[in-house]
Order: structure tokens, then sequence, then C-alpha cells
């Protein structure tokens, strides 16, 4: 028999776990749930942090469902915790996460937006595989609007067009109309604006217009699909476009008693019902999508499945594949040489693979050095001079999906190492980077460095050429016949770093 899985969520309304086993067909059982409402996006949202009062409630809850857990054989070490937009915000996160480990033996994993995206899109096609319904081939949006944060994938064709995780949360914009004693249509006129501001920059990945498939998620959602749509299978809701609307109208009117009457919901998420259902609606008006898709799943149950599965198992390839998409997307919004991108992106990798056996590094690393090649020069869209400076702000102040703030900071600095002959080492800011951060810019960027120098025309004329070792040096032999002299110069230039590094001269032949 299979072993039970938990995972427990820290979320900005409530705290909620998932008990679950997957044989091994990959089936699917949930066998326990439970939620707790606390309060800790209301004190972040209002104060900035994590009361006392809220901190014990959270304590308590979570020893409460230790004590479960201990009920399916499973130990405190062995449950994935998370924390959310709320705890990520709090200014007391690292003594409360502390506090939790101390009272409870639970150790929180605090995540960014950007692991929420990924956490949601495999929970997500998990859910759908098995259905009619796919993203794979569809232009589609997933939207989740939780208590502190707006999580959005915009999907063309199958592949990532744009990641967002934006701060508009339900408790964050009724803490906000309170703060103004102001009415839900204060609350609507806040949303309309926050949409019709956003519209511009998610039309720059994805033509809105387009879109066939509105995928939404939370518990709100598959609340309003079953008052207003139906179901399609155990685990999917469908809900047409004007019975929504209607819906959203007719519960704008309701008093906060009555929602709580008619939707058996608790004190602590009616006052944020109503908002939710108004701001999905005001994203679904984006689009011209004719009904809505209500998968009943969550973040929880993609912690379980990449954690029961193994990374070859669980989408890897595709997933590696979303990760460059949403790199090319970035680079095409700011007018970046693709054709050069790529070429450097091909052959870093050719580069990279000869030497697998001497870089010990995993294939997360890998697809790292595909993103940094492909934005390594995205900073000439601001000026050309000190581009790389500029490539590495541009890739710090963007959303990626699939990777986290650690991953986009390691991809910011290779970009911004990769240009001229200095040496990491020698800058003060990369003396301050754990060893096994400092040891991937390195490699990556040393990698990073020859591929670039090795299309300095920026008309991808080496692109045939074999790598052979000797004892102390890498060749590499191109096909053809060409005037090497520019690359011969860029070599020379760009070399050291990768000599350093690995020890190899570099023979180009």
């Amino acid at each position: 028999m299979n072993s039970p899985q938990a995972v427990i969520e820290i979320g900005s309304t409530g705290i909620r776990l998932l008990v679950a086993e997957i044989t091994q067909d990959k089936t699917r059982y949930i066998l326990d749930r439970s939620e707790q409402p606390v309060a800790i996006g209301r004190d972040v949202f209002t104060q900035g942090f994590i009361s006392r009062v809220t901190l014990l409630s959270c304590l308590q809850i979570l020893n409460r469902f230790g004590e479960q857990l201990a009920g399916w054989g499973l130990s405190r070490e062995e449950v994935t915790v998370i924390g959310t937009s709320a705890v990520r915000e709090a200014s007391n996160r690292d003594p409360f996460v502390d506090r939790i480990k101390v009272k409870t033996g639970f150790t929180v994993r605090v995540i960014d937006g950007i692991e929420e995206n990924r956490l949601m899109y495999i929970a997500v096609t998990e859910c759908l595989k098995e259905e009619a319904v796919s993203v794979q081939q569809s232009d589609s949006i997933i939207l989740e609007i939780a208590g502190g944060a707006t999580e959005m994938m915009l999907m063309e064709r199958g592949r990532m067009a744009g990641a967002h995780s934006m701060r508009l949360g339900t408790v964050i914009i009724e803490q906000k109309v309170r703060g103004i004693i102001g009415s839900l249509d204060d609350a609507k006129r806040f949303i309309e604006e926050f949409t019709r501001n956003t519209s511009a920059t998610l039309n720059t990945e994805l033509s809105l217009g387009k879109v066939q498939q509105f995928i939404a998620l939370g518990a709100d959602m598959k609340l309003a699909a079953i008052f207003s749509g139906k179901p399609v299978s155990s685990f999917l809701w469908e809900i047409q476009r004007e019975d929504f609307e209607s819906f959203v109208k007719e519960i704008e009117h309701y008093t906060l008693e009555e929602c709580i009457a008619r939707f058996k919901l608790s004190y602590n998420d009616a006052p944020t019902f109503q908002i939710s259902l108004m701001a999905y609606y005001e994203f679904i008006k984006l689009t011209k999508v004719s009904k809505i898709i209500v998968p009943e799943t969550s973040i929880r149950e993609g912690v379980l499945i990449s954690k029961m599965y193994s990374p070859n198992e669980v989408l890897a390839q595709e997933f590696s594949d979303q990760i460059i998409a949403s790199a090319t997307t970035l680079l095409r919004k700011y007018q970046g040489d693709e054709k050069h991108a790529q070429f450097v992106r091909k052959t870093s990798l050719k580069i990279y693979d000869a030497l697998k056996n001497e870089l010990g590094l995993d294939d997360h690393v890998r697809t790292l050095l595909e993103v940094s090649a492909i934005l390594h020069d995205i900073g000439m869209f601001i000026r050309a001079k000190d581009h790389n400076i500029h490539s590495s702000y541009i890739i710090l102040n963007s959303e990626i999906f699939g990777l986290s703030r650690d991953d986009t900071h390691l991809v910011a600095d290779i970009a911004r190492f990769h240009k001229g002959n200095k040496m990491p080492q020698d800058d003060i800011e990369f003396k301050l980077l754990p060893r096994t951060s400092r040891m991937i810019i390195l490699k990556l960027c040393a990698i990073l460095r020859v591929a670039d120098a090795l299309d300095r025309s920026h008309q991808q004329k080496l692109s045939h050429f074999s790598i052979s070792f000797a004892k102390d040096s890498i060749t590499f032999r191109i096909k053809g016949h060409h005037n090497l002299s520019l690359e011969q110069l860029a070599i020379r230039e760009k070399g050291n770093l990768f000599e350093n590094v690995f020890g190899y001269k570099i023979v180009l032949v």
C-alpha cells in the first residue's frame, strides 16, 4: 500500500491541510482535507506584521493538524508546509516561521509568486490531463485570485507567454476600501481601474481578444460554479459567461449575512467573497470567452504532485520548454536579437553537454544557462554601452515563469558578467554570495562568454562545429570555410574566464 502524503498551506485567510495518496498507476486519492480560518492577511496588509494573537492561533491550528496527521501515520517532519503571500510580506516573517518550528515541529517554506505559478500550472495540467479541456494547444489564461495576490499565466498555443504575480488580493482590496470607509461599489471601481491598467501589459504578451480558454481556480470560483455552472467531471466545472455575469451581479446586492446564510461561508471568508468574484469577472471581461473552466485543484495538489513524482515523470521537458518560452517572450517584449540569442543558447548547451561530466550540475542549472543565453543581451533595449548592467536590471525586475527569485538573481548575475574580460571574482557583491551560487555563476558565465564570442558578428556564421578535448585544451573545429578573425579576437578577449574555471585553453580552427 502507498503511504499518504500531506501538504499544509498557510495562506492569507486560513491554514489548509491536504492528505492524499498516489498509487503506482498515478491515480490520486484525496484522503483528508481540513481548513481553519486565521486572519494573517488582515494583519499583514494593515499593519505590516503578524500579530501575537494571530501567531498563537496559527500555532494552535498547526498543532491540531499535527495530531490529525498522526492518525494517518505521518510525522511532522514528513509534511510539506508552505507560506504564501501574507507570510512572504510580513516584516516578522522569520520570527513567525521560527516560532512555528520551535512550538509545532513543522518547517515552513515561504514560496514566492512565481513558485506559486509553477505549482498552479502543475496542478491544473494534471487535473485536465484526462479531460477534453487542455492548455496544450490553445490560447489560455489561468487565473487564481487569493487573499494577498493574483497569480496569472498566459498561454499562447500551449506555450507560456507570460507569468505574473500581481499585488491584487481580496484581503488587500477589502482593507483599502475599509480604510476609506468605502462601499462595494468603491471596491468594484478599484478592481476596474487595476484590470484596465494591467490589460495593456498583458496584451503585449498575448492578444486577450483571441483567448480561447479561461481557467479560474480558487474556493470562491468553485462556489460560483456550484451555483451557476455545471459539473463536467469529478474535479471539473464549467460556467457559461452570461450565467456567471448574472450570478456576480446578483450577489453584489447581498448583505454580509445573506452571503453567509446562502453560501455557508465563515465570517472570515464572507467579507471577501463578493470582491473575489467581481475581480474574476473584470479579468474575464478583458476576453471574449464564452465559458469559464473551473478545476477543483490548488497549489497544494501542485506541491503533492511535484513531491511524489520524480522530475522525469512530472512534465519535466514540457515544464522546461515553458520556462524557455517565457524567457523568449520577454526577449521579444524588449525587441532583442532573437536569432543571436538562439544561436548563443544552442551553442552554450552544446558546450555544457560536452563538459557535463566535469560540471557537477543538475538539469535545472542547464535550464538557467538556456535562460541566461536568451536574455544576456536584453539590456541593448536601453543602451548598447554597459548593456550587461541593463540586462541584469531588466531580468531582476521581470517575472520568468518557473524561476524562483533565487534563480532569477543567478540569471541576472550571469548576464551581468557575460560581457568583457573582467573576472566575476573581482566584484565585491559576487564575493558575498554563497559558494554554491558563485560556482554556478562562474561555470555558466564562462560557457556563455565563449558561446557569445562565437557569434561576434551576430550573423550566425559558425553554426556547425564539433568539440574535442586534449589534455589541456578544448578545440572548436568549425565546418566550412570562414574568416575567423573576429571570433578569434573575441575568444582572446572573453576566453580567459573559461580557461580560469575549467583549465582548458580554447583553440578555434
